[in-house]
Protein backbone atom coordinates (compact mmCIF):
# COMPACT_ATOMS: atom_id res chain seq x y z
CA UNK A 1 0.00 0.00 0.00
CA UNK A 2 1.53 3.31 -1.01
CA UNK A 3 1.73 6.32 1.25
CA UNK A 4 0.31 9.64 0.24
CA UNK A 5 2.76 12.41 -0.50
CA UNK A 6 2.98 14.92 2.32
CA UNK A 7 3.30 18.64 1.91
CA UNK A 8 6.69 19.81 3.17
CA UNK A 9 5.79 22.82 5.28
CA UNK A 10 6.03 23.92 8.89
CA UNK A 11 3.43 22.17 11.04
CA UNK A 12 1.56 24.86 12.95
CA UNK A 13 -0.30 22.53 15.32
CA UNK A 14 1.99 22.05 18.34
CA UNK A 15 0.90 18.54 19.29
CA UNK A 16 1.05 17.31 15.68
CA UNK A 17 4.50 18.89 15.26
CA UNK A 18 5.77 17.25 18.46
CA UNK A 19 4.38 13.87 17.43
CA UNK A 20 5.92 14.20 13.99
CA UNK A 21 9.25 15.23 15.52
CA UNK A 22 9.33 12.20 17.80
CA UNK A 23 8.28 9.78 15.06
CA UNK A 24 10.76 11.12 12.52
CA UNK A 25 13.58 11.30 15.04
CA UNK A 26 13.03 7.64 15.81
CA UNK A 27 12.95 6.88 12.08
CA UNK A 28 16.16 8.85 11.44
CA UNK A 29 18.00 6.98 14.20
CA UNK A 30 16.78 3.68 12.74
CA UNK A 31 18.08 4.67 9.29
CA UNK A 32 21.50 5.63 10.67
CA UNK A 33 21.68 2.37 12.66
CA UNK A 34 20.75 0.34 9.56
CA UNK A 35 23.27 2.22 7.42
CA UNK A 36 26.10 1.57 9.86
CA UNK A 37 25.17 -2.11 10.12
CA UNK A 38 24.57 -2.80 6.42
CA UNK A 39 27.55 -0.87 5.09
CA UNK A 40 30.00 -1.52 7.91
CA UNK A 41 30.64 2.19 8.48
CA UNK A 42 30.68 4.41 11.51
CA UNK A 43 28.13 7.17 11.84
CA UNK A 44 26.18 9.19 14.34
CA UNK A 45 23.11 11.39 14.51
CA UNK A 46 22.48 14.46 16.63
CA UNK A 47 18.99 15.92 17.07
CA UNK A 48 18.23 19.10 18.95
CA UNK A 49 14.83 20.65 19.35
CA UNK A 50 14.58 23.69 21.60
CA UNK A 51 10.85 23.91 20.72
CA UNK A 52 9.99 20.84 22.77
CA UNK A 53 12.27 21.47 25.74
CA UNK A 54 13.92 18.12 25.28
CA UNK A 55 17.62 17.59 25.65
CA UNK A 56 19.90 16.92 22.72
CA UNK A 57 19.50 13.37 21.42
CA UNK A 58 22.66 11.62 20.23
CA UNK A 59 22.95 8.20 18.67
CA UNK A 60 24.75 5.85 19.38
CA UNK A 61 26.29 7.78 22.31
CA UNK A 62 27.78 11.17 23.03
CA UNK A 63 31.27 9.65 23.41
CA UNK A 64 31.06 7.85 20.05
CA UNK A 65 29.81 10.99 18.35
CA UNK A 66 32.65 13.06 19.82
CA UNK A 67 35.21 10.44 18.77
CA UNK A 68 33.87 10.27 15.20
CA UNK A 69 33.72 14.05 14.90
CA UNK A 70 37.27 14.32 16.23
CA UNK A 71 38.47 11.70 13.74
CA UNK A 72 36.74 13.58 10.95
CA UNK A 73 38.32 16.90 11.94
CA UNK A 74 41.78 15.25 11.96
CA UNK A 75 41.43 14.45 8.24
CA UNK A 76 43.01 16.86 5.74
CA UNK A 77 40.59 19.49 4.42
CA UNK A 78 40.71 17.94 0.96
CA UNK A 79 39.32 14.67 2.33
CA UNK A 80 36.82 16.42 4.59
CA UNK A 81 35.36 18.38 1.70
CA UNK A 82 35.67 15.64 -0.93
CA UNK A 83 31.98 14.81 -1.25
CA UNK A 84 30.56 17.59 0.85
CA UNK A 85 28.19 20.03 -0.83
CA UNK A 86 26.45 23.12 0.37
CA UNK A 87 23.15 24.28 -1.02
CA UNK A 88 24.78 26.57 -3.59
CA UNK A 89 27.06 23.90 -5.05
CA UNK A 90 24.23 21.36 -4.97
CA UNK A 91 22.01 23.73 -6.95
CA UNK A 92 24.85 24.46 -9.38
CA UNK A 93 25.36 20.73 -9.96
CA UNK A 94 21.63 20.19 -10.40
CA UNK A 95 21.40 23.09 -12.82
CA UNK A 96 24.36 21.82 -14.84
CA UNK A 97 22.82 18.34 -15.01
CA UNK A 98 19.43 19.72 -16.04
CA UNK A 99 21.05 21.94 -18.66
CA UNK A 100 22.93 18.95 -20.09
CA UNK A 101 19.70 16.91 -20.22
CA UNK A 102 17.92 19.81 -21.93
CA UNK A 103 20.71 20.09 -24.52
CA UNK A 104 20.52 16.35 -25.18
CA UNK A 105 16.73 16.41 -25.54
CA UNK A 106 16.90 19.40 -27.90
CA UNK A 107 19.40 17.55 -30.06
CA UNK A 108 17.20 14.45 -30.10
CA UNK A 109 14.17 16.56 -31.05
CA UNK A 110 16.17 18.25 -33.79
CA UNK A 111 17.17 14.88 -35.23
CA UNK A 112 13.56 13.70 -35.13
CA UNK A 113 12.40 16.87 -36.89
CA UNK A 114 15.02 16.40 -39.59
CA UNK A 115 13.97 12.78 -40.09
CA UNK A 116 10.39 13.90 -40.41
CA UNK A 117 11.39 16.51 -43.01
CA UNK A 118 13.39 13.86 -44.88
CA UNK A 119 10.48 11.39 -44.97
CA UNK A 120 7.97 14.08 -45.94
CA UNK A 121 10.17 15.21 -48.81
CA UNK A 122 10.60 11.58 -49.92
CA UNK A 123 6.82 11.18 -49.96
CA UNK A 124 6.52 14.07 -52.42
CA UNK A 125 5.59 16.94 -50.15
CA UNK A 126 7.35 20.14 -51.12
CA UNK A 127 8.65 20.93 -47.68
CA UNK A 128 12.31 21.51 -48.61
CA UNK A 129 11.57 24.95 -50.10
CA UNK A 130 10.70 26.32 -46.66
CA UNK A 131 14.06 25.34 -45.11
CA UNK A 132 17.08 27.61 -44.75
CA UNK A 133 20.59 26.66 -45.91
CA UNK A 134 21.69 25.30 -42.53
CA UNK A 135 18.62 23.05 -42.24
CA UNK A 136 19.14 21.81 -45.79
CA UNK A 137 22.76 20.93 -44.99
CA UNK A 138 21.63 18.95 -41.94
CA UNK A 139 18.98 17.11 -43.97
CA UNK A 140 21.64 16.39 -46.60
CA UNK A 141 23.94 14.88 -43.94
CA UNK A 142 21.06 12.82 -42.56
CA UNK A 143 20.15 11.48 -46.02
CA UNK A 144 23.81 10.59 -46.71
CA UNK A 145 24.11 8.84 -43.35
CA UNK A 146 20.94 6.84 -43.99
CA UNK A 147 22.16 5.86 -47.45
CA UNK A 148 25.48 4.72 -45.97
CA UNK A 149 23.63 2.68 -43.35
CA UNK A 150 21.40 1.11 -46.04
CA UNK A 151 24.40 0.25 -48.24
CA UNK A 152 26.16 -1.36 -45.29
CA UNK A 153 23.09 -3.38 -44.37
CA UNK A 154 22.64 -4.56 -47.99
CA UNK A 155 26.29 -5.74 -48.06
CA UNK A 156 25.87 -7.61 -44.78
CA UNK A 157 22.70 -9.31 -45.97
CA UNK A 158 24.25 -10.16 -49.33
CA UNK A 159 27.24 -11.78 -47.62
CA UNK A 160 24.95 -13.67 -45.27
CA UNK A 161 22.82 -15.02 -48.14
CA UNK A 162 25.91 -16.23 -50.06
CA UNK A 163 27.27 -18.24 -47.15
Amino acid sequence: MSRKKIKLAYITNDSARKTTYKRRTKSLVKKVRELTTLCGIEGFAVMNSPDFGSQVEVWPSLEDARRLLSDFKKLPLSKQNKKMVNQESFLEQSLAKATQQLRKLREENRQKELKEVMFESLSGKGILQSLNAMDLDEVDLLVKQNLTDIDYRVRVLTKASRS
